[in-house]
């Protein structure tokens, strides 16, 4: 996952793409692949959840997330989770600019 994180004004801005493929029930019986798509995303800042979202299979491939937040410091660490259907984790880490 790439991650961009910027403070302006007292307000970080973070900007996110997760690499997935995403493939929703009806593309995986197209494709003939198994169906697998992120289900939930948390990011944190300093141990304090600043974005959690349930995600579904209407998310399109790669998915790009964007969400504000106030109290975040240049140089804070950004720390964004994914799960998919398939129980697979990842972890991405990006700072503060």
């Amino acid at each position: 996952m790439r991650i961009k994180a910027k403070l302006k004004g007292g307000v970080t801005t973070v900007k996110a793409m997760a690499k997935h493929a995403m493939l929703s029930y009806d593309e995986a019986k197209k494709k003939k692949k198994k169906v697998n798509f992120i289900t939930y995303m948390v990011a944190k800042s300093n141990g304090k959840t600043i974005y959690e979202v349930s995600t579904s299979q209407f998310m399109s491939k790669n998915p790009y997330i964007k969400f504000k937040f106030a109290n975040g410091k240049k140089g804070d660490e950004i720390v964004i989770t994914w799960k998919d259907l398939s129980g697979k984790e990842k972890i991405s880490k990006g700072k503060i600019k």
